[in-house]
């Protein structure tokens, strides 16, 4: 299951770096997701200080 990022980003980058796809870029408001990337690891979700990342339905 693919993850996006939500509206609580506060764009500090800490998922950036943990993504082992480089899925994870730079927004004008908040990170994104490349969902023909993501692999559902869940590394972004576990490392971001607010809980932006969540699983897509």
């Amino acid at each position: 299951m693919a993850y996006k990022i939500s509206t609580t980003c506060i764009n500090c980058g800490t998922c950036v770096g943990v993504c082992p796809v480089d899925a994870i870029t730079r927004g004008q408001i908040v990170h994104e997701i490349n969902q023909d990337l993501c692999i559902g690891c869940g590394a972004c979700a576990a490392s971001c200080p607010v809980g932006a990342p969540v699983a897509e339905d």
